[in-house]
């Protein structure tokens, strides 16, 4: 028998964003509902995901990590110690001089930290089980949505579960990622950009150490991101900062010849990979000892055409999608959730507590949000263009590329500036 149940605020997807989000409107006793098609894991489930490595890894900026704090989840992830903090970054090209140098190696300062998607998750979940925001939050797991009602600007949405129970809020937000469900029933349009680049994911045990550095090497054929990750075996610890996560966009083509030679799965095509890749990497770590958990994804980037309609608003990978090659993606997805939430309490507490997820409130947001997405967007699109295709091998292009690395790495003002807006700052 279907059930209906009342709340000020709906959150449909349970990511990374959607739980902050929820974490951070619950701190402020705002009653919120997140729903999570994904069942509920069992602390034995998490310590099983947790004994095996992630090849992927989210930069978290330092805004990230703070948004983190905040909710209570970073304190977690540091007990934890499954992170790889980095002060440095390195970004040069193949075929000129110059190169982009973040961070001081003579007093180093945290940059970011590498974290895997499930490190971050764990502590999540577990404080959505906190006394302290578990009266204001409510969690359903493991049940998908089904239908979206409009029932006007006072009632808000009535969601439906697969398994017939009705939810109303008076506030709906979509933080159900790329493919959102709530952005396609709201009827919101797409702008969509299609880069014919798929990305090869992988985690690599290399010669030498990364020393708390990030290193991205912009290449013809596209990007190569060789990432810090955490030391996860007593081995490892032993013998720290030796495991990275690479990122490598290539063409589809060529992406696709390499994972055929990896689904062969013989020692001798293993070898032919890492040669590869190490060779790509132009040996800026030695020789790959091991690489595992390889995966791949195809690039595009997106951006909703509007984030907010009466009732509802769209965060993080449900608004918009970039290119990974700054890492950006989940930091704007947290911007998102520190611009939405601060808007929402303006008005509530000018309001004297009437007001809540009104559509010029949500038209703020938009405002404040969607123009920075666009530009970080076609900022990434614009540097991928620059340095891989037709259009990056053209030899003048190569030469205004290199002179323009070479003088943007040796004004240190502009570095800084640099630096603090990949933090967030």
């Amino acid at each position: 028998m279907a059930t209906n149940t009342a709340t000020q605020t709906l959150i449909i997807g349970g990511g990374i964003v959607g739980v902050t989000l929820a974490l951070k409107l619950a701190l402020q006793q705002q009653k919120v509902t997140l729903i999570d098609a994904r069942p509920e894991l069992s602390e034995l489930q998490w310590q099983q995901k947790l004994q095996q490595r992630d090849a992927r890894v989210f930069a978290l900026s330092i805004a990230s990590i703070e948004l983190l704090k905040e909710v209570g989840a970073w304190q977690l992830i540091a007990q934890s110690g499954r992170k790889a903090n980095y002060t440095q970054m390195q970004v040069w090209q193949q075929d000129g001089r110059g190169e982009l140098n973040f961070g001081d190696d003579r007093v180093p300062q945290l940059l970011g930290s590498m974290v895997e998607p499930f490190v971050i998750e764990q502590a999540l979940y577990q404080r959505m089980a906190a006394d302290d925001v578990k009266e204001y939050l409510t969690l359903i797991a493991g049940h998908k949505v089904t239908m979206l009602d409009w029932l006007g600007t006072q009632q808000g949405y009535q969601v439906h579960l697969d398994n017939g129970h009705k939810l109303q809020g008076k506030l709906l937000i979509g933080a159900d990622g790329r493919g959102s469900l709530v952005r396609r029933e709201a009827g919101i349009g797409l702008d969509t950009l299609d880069y014919n680049q798929t990305a090869i994911c992988c985690a690599i045990k290399t010669e030498k150490p990364h020393k708390a550095t990030a290193r991205q090497l912009m290449l013809p054929t596209g990007t190569l991101a060789l990432l810090p990750l955490a030391d996860v075996t007593e081995q490892d610890k032993a013998n720290p900062q030796h495991w990275q996560s690479v990122v490598w966009s290539l063409p589809r083509n060529r992406a696709l010849e390499l994972l055929q030679l990896n689904e062969e799965d013989s020692e001798e095509t293993a070898d032919t990979l890492r040669r590869e890749l190490a060779a790509a990497s132009q040996y800026a770590l030695g020789d790959i000892e091991q690489l595992e958990s390889i995966a791949s994804f195809p690039l595009n980037a997106q951006q909703a055409k509007h984030y907010v309609k009466d009732n509802l608003v769209l965060v993080g990978d449900a608004a918009h999608g970039v290119h990974p090659l700054a890492g950006q993606g989940l930091n704007l997805g947290m911007l998102d959730v520190s611009a939405l939430v601060e808007i929402l309490n303006e008005d509530y507490q000018r309001s004297s507590g009437r007001c809540w997820g009104e559509l010029a409130t949500l038209r703020r947001y938009e405002r404040t949000r969607r123009p920075h997405n666009s530009v970080m967007m076609h900022s990434f699109s614009l540097m991928n263009w620059l340095f891989a295709g037709d259009f990056a091998a053209l030899r003048p292009v190569q030469q205004l590329r290199s002179e323009g690395m070479y003088r943007v790495g040796k004004i240190k003002p502009l570095m800084r500036f640099f630096t603090n807006k990949a933090s967030g700052l």
